[in-house]
C-alpha cells in the first residue's frame, strides 16, 4: 500500500512481505535509532522492524492485522536528536541482567556442581573418595573442559517427577567432556584428550540409558578425531531401573564396542577406586593401562549378579582387591589414592605426547657396577633402569605381576621409549609364561603408538620343567617371538649378564641381528643354553668316567671355563654375532645415537595395528 509521508519525515518500512502482529510506538512518541517499532510476522516467525533514525513518530500507516509488502511504510519519524533524552524509547536490556531462560540454564547447571549436593559430598569424604568432577577438574589443564551432555537425567520420567530427577541423577551419572592434559608442555595439538567420569554418587555409578548415549557421543568424537582418552570407571554396571526406553535385552548399545574399537588408535586410560563391577569393569578391561587406588574393587561381576548366580552372598570388599588384581595382571599402576591416580594417568599421557625439552640424569659410570663381579651373584635390575632413564622418567607397568620380567615407559634425553628387562631377583631372570605375556602385551603397545624399545638382557632362557610347561608355555613363550616379528619401531638390545638360548633370542626380537643394534657389557656371556648344564649335557660321558669326584669336579671346571670363555660378549662380538661390547656408561650414548639413525615413522591416518591385546 502507498502512504504519502508527511513533510519532512522518513519512512519506517516493512522489510518482507508479512501480517503486522503490533504497533509499538504512538504518534508523538520520541524514538532512538535501533529500537522496535513494530513486530511482522512471515511463514510462522516474527520479524522486528526497528527505526533507522531518531525522532519523533508523527503518523501510523498500518493498523495491527493488516498485510504489507515489501517496502511498504509502517510509520513516519520525523528525524530530532533525543539520544540525551531519558523519556525517549528503545532502550535495550543491559549486559548484566538475567532473563528467565537464562535465569533458568543457571539454576539448573549450578544444581549439577558438588556445590549443591553437599550430602553426596561428605559420604565420598566417608570413605576417603573424591568426587568426578575433582577428578577431572585435576585431570585438565586448569581443570578447564567442555562439558558434553551435563543437563542428561535418569531415564526415569515414568517413575519419577523432572525435580527428583534433577536431585538425583545429574548428569545421568557420568561426566562427559573435552580439554587438555600437558598442554603447557606439549601444545594444543598433541595435549587434547576426551574423558569420562562414572559418578558413584549418581544412583551408584550405574550405567543408564541416557549415560550410554553420552559415552558413545564422547568414543565418537574420539575415534573420528584421534584424540586420547581417560574413564574414570567407578561404579555398578548396568542400571535396570531406567524405565523410559522400551527394549527386550539391552544388548544392542554400541558402547562396548565403540570403546574396544579405540585400542591400538589412540592411548585409551582407566582409572579407578572404589567398587567397580560389570558394565564399567569391561570398559576398564578394554583399556590399554589400569591405574588403581589399593582400596578398589574391580569385578566382572558384582554382588548382586554373583547372588543372582545362586553362587552366594558377598561383600563388594570381597570381591577383586588390589592385593588379587595386582599380582594376577588386571592393574598396571597401584596408586595410593585418586589424587596420585589422576598424576599417573596425566603421565603416562605425557608418553605418547611428545619429548621434552628439558631432562637431567644419573652419573652414568655408576652402571659400571650394576652388574656383579660374581657372575653367580642375583642383583635388582631395576637399579640399571633408574640409572640408565632420565631421572624421575621410569613408569613401571604390572609390576607385581610376573615380576620376571620388568615392563616400563622411561625416557632417553627426553624421547619417550617402551623398556623390557629380565630381573634376576625372580628365578635367576628365566622367562617364564606369565611373563613373555606381560612382555608381549607391552610390545604391541609401543608399536601400536611409535615408542622405540630397548631390551635389557639377563636371561639363563626361558623356565623349563613339567610345572612349567603346564601353564601353557608353548603357546605363551611364542608371543614373544610373533610380536616382535611384527614390529616396525627401532628396538635396541644390550645384554648385561646373560643372554642363554631362546629366551635371549626373544629378548632380542627373535635373533641377535633382528635389533637395530645388538650390544653387550663386558660382563654378558652368550650361548644355546646355560653353560653349566651344556657342559654336564654335552660332556656327560666324559665327566661319567671320572670316579674321582674331586678330579670329575675339577674337570666340570676345565670345561666350564672354555665354554665361558666360547660364550665371552668379546668372543661373541669377535665373531659379529654382537656388534660391539660397550663400557656401560655408554649405554645411554648408543641409544640416543641409534634414536638419530633411524627415520621417524611416517604420519598414518588409522591404526598400525588392530588392536592391543588386553592381557
Amino acid at each position: 500500500m502507498s502512504v504519502r509521508p508527511p513533510v519532512g519525515t522518513v519512512a519506517v518500512v516493512a522489510p518482507i512481505a508479512g501480517r503486522v502482529v503490533s504497533v509499538d510506538a504512538g504518534v508523538g512518541e520520541k524514538i532512538r535509532a535501533g529500537a522496535g517499532v513494530a513486530v511482522l510476522e512471515s511463514m510462522k516467525m516474527e520479524h522486528v522492524i526497528a527505526a533507522e533514525v531518531s525522532g519523533v513518530v508523527r503518523r501510523i500507516a498500518v493498523e495491527p492485522g493488516a498485510v504489507v509488502a515489501a517496502g511498504d511504510a509502517v510509520l513516519f519519524i520525523e528525524p530530532a536528536d533525543v539520544d540525551d533524552d531519558p523519556a525517549a524509547g528503545g532502550e535495550h536490556a543491559g549486559s548484566d541482567d538475567t532473563r528467565a531462560d537464562l535465569a533458568e540454564l543457571f539454576a539448573r547447571r549450578g544444581a549439577l556442581h558438588d556445590a549443591a549436593r553437599p550430602d553426596a559430598v561428605a559420604k565420598r569424604r566417608e570413605r576417603g573418595l573424591r568426587t568426578a568432577r575433582e577428578n577431572l577438574a585435576q585431570l585438565f589443564d586448569g581443570g578447564d573442559f567442555l562439558e558434553y551432555g551435563e543437563f542428561a537425567l535418569a531415564a526415569q520420567r515414568r517413575r519419577r517427577g523432572m525435580d527428583e530427577l534433577a536431585k538425583i541423577s545429574p548428569a545421568d551419572g557420568l561426566i562427559t567432556g573435552i580439554g587438555h592434559v600437558n598442554g603447557d608442555v606439549f601444545g594444543d595439538e598433541r595435549s587434547r584428550c576426551v574423558a569420562l567420569a562414572y559418578d558413584y554418587t549418581v544412583l551408584a555409578g550405574t550405567q543408564g540409558y541416557f549415560n550410554h548415549l553420552k559415552t558413545d557421543r564422547m568414543l565418537n568424537l574420539a575415534e573420528k578425531w584421534r584424540v586420547p582418552l581417560v574413564m574414570f570407571a567407578e561404579g555398578g554396571g548396568g542400571r535396570p531401573g531406567d524405565t523410559d526406553v522400551d527394549m527386550g535385552s539391552g544388548l544392542a548399545v554400541p558402547s562396548f564396542a565403540s570403546y574396544a574399537r579405540l585400542s591400538g588408535l589412540v592411548p585409551v586410560v582407566g582409572v579407578v577406586a572404589g567398587y567397580c563391577f560389570a558394565g564399567n569393569a569391561a570398559f576398564l578391561g578394554c583399556s590399554d593401562v589400569i591405574i588403581a587406588t589399593r582400596g578398589a574393587n574391580i569385578g566382572m561381576g558384582g554382588p548382586a549378579m554373583i547372588e543372582g548366580g545362586g553362587l552366594g552372598t558377598f561383600l563388594p570388599e570381597q570381591i577383586g582387591p588390589i592385593s588379587d588384581q595386582a599380582p594376577n595382571g588386571v592393574v598396571d599402576v597401584v596408586v595410593e589414592d585418586e589424587a596420585e591416580a589422576t598424576v599417573t594417568a596425566r603421565s603416562y599421557l605425557s608418553y605418547f605426547q611428545g619429548p621434552l625439552a628439558e631432562w637431567a640424569c644419573a652419573d652414568q659410570r655408576e652402571l659400571r657396577g650394576v652388574v656383579p663381579e660374581n657372575r653367580m651373584r642375583v642383583y635388582d635390575v631395576r637399579g640399571a633402569v633408574s640409572l640408565l632413564a632420565d631421572t624421575g622418567s621410569v613408569l613401571e607397568l604390572r609390576a607385581a605381576y610376573a615380576p620376571g620380567m620388568i615392563t616400563a615407559l622411561i625416557r632417553i634425553e627426553g624421547r619417550p621409549l617402551g623398556l623390557i628387562a629380565n630381573n634376576a631377583l625372580h628365578l635367576g631372570g628365566a622367562i617364564d609364561a606369565p611373563g613373555a605375556d606381560k612382555a608381549s602385551r607391552f610390545m604391541q603397545l609401543c608399536d601400536a603408538f611409535d615408542l622405540p624399545m630397548v631390551s635389557l638382557c639377563d636371561t639363563p632362557g626361558f623356565m623349563v620343567g613339567p610345572d612349567a610347561e603346564r601353564t601353557g608355555q608353548v603357546r605363551r613363550v611364542s608371543r614373544m617371538f610373533v610380536t616382535a616379528a611384527s614390529m616396525t619401531v627401532p628396538f635396541f638390545f644390550v645384554a648385561l649378564r646373560k643372554g642363554y638360548g631362546l629366551g635371549a633370542q626373544a629378548m632380542g626380537a627373535g635373533s641377535l641381528h633382528e635389533p637395530f643394534f645388538s650390544v653387550a657389557w663386558p660382563t654378558g656371556e652368550f650361548g644355546p643354553m646355560g653353560l653349566e648344564g651344556a657342559v654336564r649335557l654335552g660332556f656327560r660321558k666324559e665327566l661319567g668316567a671320572v670316579a674321582d669326584p674331586d678330579e670329575r669336579q675339577q674337570l666340570f671346571d676345565t670345561l666350564l671355563a672354555k665354554a665361558y670363555a666360547q660364550g665371552k660378549a668379546l668372543n661373541v662380538a669377535s665373531m659379529v654375532e654382537l656388534d660391539a661390547v660397550i663400557d656401560p656408561r655408554d649405554t645411554r650414548d648408543w641409544i640416543v645415537r641409534g634414536l638419530r639413525a633411524v627415520p621417524a615413522p611416517p604420519p598414518r591416518a588409522g591404526k598400525k595395528r588392530p588392536s592391543i591385546d588386553t592381557w
